[in-house]
């Protein structure tokens, strides 16, 4: 198969979030598996086209907007570590900022992200006809690729370049559309009627780029299979897209994301002091020792459990919960290590946790790749208490690291942990449902009682770097799901999906 993979971020080349993960890691699962994949994204001017020998494969292509055009040019690379092709529409009016989404010199987004993203969807639409490369299958992603399913169901619909072109559109996080004012409508070039209300890209006197995806594509995913449930069943999960959603119930697929083992392995990890695997964790032991020294904690005649956190400081991630239970939290026999930006309401918190629990908390504040690595190497557990949480990356690093998730159940979250039964052995983390600062505690507390019990702790700390989350499980998923497209133009009949 032949399959386009559109994205607004990717590893290396730019990334705000785990969209960039997937997209830098899912197209070299699939042509592992033996697909020819393509990938196409913004040129932004961030990218060191030197450092990845960026070339320049067409210029002066033209998108049209409303009566207008827009220039770009076609650039391309290679990467050493497999076949994938990687394409980069360069605009110098759209892309060259310093930002991807925001401006960051106001902290807002660009006023123009509504003309950059047309630019870019009709632009890769454009670019494969340059190309002529015929994709049997255009694998989208989030509200910033959703304009290229209705430009394929109107515009380029006689087209017999994309006669046999299907589309899947991915969603990541719903809580980001791209909802722009009703005028950019006037610059889209499609079809009055898509813009009526309850039309394929009305939404509220807007219009919205997710909309769009979620109307058009003929297939529609997300990142986990109970993600899939919550945001077609209510509005607290579906952002009020939960009934189109229940509209497309049929054609919605949860598929949970995966981990690259070659980068999230403590057995090669570079960043860890010392190596280890799960039939000798001496390695994890010394890692704690040197992960304590590093956070300025003190380690004890009597070792205490060490509760890891990586995250966006948000609310989306249950930072309300850890501020209600702070308290309560330190009581326990437990220290914490953090690491994390965001909200300057949790940055106060943590500072305050610290200076007046220093043998206690650790804390840096920021990104720091290499210290991500080193709690998840150190940690004997690691705390996720998210309200919501689409897939969730953390956990499964966790498990692979002998390091116990303690998580709320939610999202990928739910797909991936299974509460531990100390009676039965059975489970590979804490689980909790209620979203409350008494369901946390008790879930702590479960934890580190199952804790002071090192043969049956060790069983379970080993049992959870057994299980596989890689790329190539979920890539085999994702190609299933496309060769049932190709071979069945109708709509994919939902079947009873396990994300494991």
């Amino acid at each position: 198969m032949k399959i386009a993979i559109v994205s607004s971020e990717a590893v290396p080349f730019a990334k705000t979030g785990g969209l960039a993960d997937v997209a830098g890691a899912l197209p070299k699962a699939l042509a592992n598996l033996g697909v020819e994949v393509r990938v196409i994204l913004p040129g932004y001017g961030s990218i060191d086209e030197r450092t990845y020998r960026i070339e320049t494969v067409v210029k002066g292509l033209e998108v049209p907007t409303g009566d207008r055009r827009e220039t770009f040019t076609l650039k391309r690379c290679k990467l050493p570590d497999s076949e994938v092709e990687w394409f980069f529409i360069d605009s110098l009016t759209k892309f060259r900022r310093n930002g991807l989404y925001l401006d960051k010199k106001t902290g807002k987004d660009f006023p123009d992200n509504d003309e950059r993203f047309l630019l870019f969807c009709r632009g890769v639409l454009e670019s494969l006809k340059a190309l002529d490369w015929k994709p049997d299958l255009i694998h989208l992603n989030d509200w910033q690729t959703g304009l290229i399913p209705a430009y394929l169901k109107s515009i380029y619909s006689q087209d017999p370049f994309f006669s046999e072109t299907k589309t899947v559109f991915t969603i990541h996080n719903i809580a980001y559309q791209g909802n722009f004012p009703a005028e950019i409508s006037e610059k889209l070039n499609l079809p009055a009627e898509f813009f009526y209300p309850t039309a394929g890209l009305e939404y509220w006197g807007m219009v919205s780029y997710l909309k769009s995806g979620i109307h058009f594509a003929d297939l529609i995913t997300t990142v986990s299979c109970r993600y899939a449930q919550e945001i077609s069943s209510s509005n607290e999960f579906g952002c009020g897209m939960e009934g189109l959603l229940r509209a497309r119930q049929s054609d919605l697929h949860g598929i949970m994301n995966g981990i690259d083992y070659k980068v999230w392995n403590p057995e090669i990890d570079r960043f860890l002091p010392f190596k280890y695997r799960a039939d000798d964790l001496e390695g994890k032991r010394k890692n704690r020792l040197a992960l304590s020294k590093q956070m300025g904690l003190p380690n004890p005649g009597r070792r205490l459990p060490l509760i890891g956190i990586i995250s966006r400081l948000a609310s989306q991630k249950g930072f309300d919960l850890i501020e209600a239970s702070s308290k309560e939290l330190m009581k326990l026999d437990l220290q914490m290590v953090i690491l994390g930006t965001g909200e300057e309401r949790y940055h106060k918190l943590f500072r305050s946790l610290r200076r007046r629990y220093p043998g206690k908390v650790g804390l840096k504040l920021g990104f720091d790749e290499a210290l991500a690595h080193r709690i998840e190497a150190g940690a004997d557990m690691f705390l996720m208490p998210s309200r919501y949480e689409p897939c969730g990356l953390n956990q499964l690093y966790s498990l692979k690291y002998g390091t116990v998730p303690i998580v709320r159940k939610t999202g990928g979250l739910a797909d991936s942990i299974d509460d531990y039964d100390p009676e039965t052995g059975l489970g590979c983390g804490f689980v909790f449902e209620e979203y409350s600062p008494e369901a946390l505690l008790e879930a702590v507390n479960r934890a580190l009682e199952a804790y002071r019990k090192k043969e049956s702790w060790e069983k379970l700390m080993r049992y959870g770097m057994s299980l596989d989350f890689s790329w190539e499980a979920s890539a085999k998923k994702y190609l299933e799901l496309y060769q049932r497209l190709k071979r069945n133009p109708q709509p994919v009949t939902a079947e009873s999906q396990s994300c494991r």
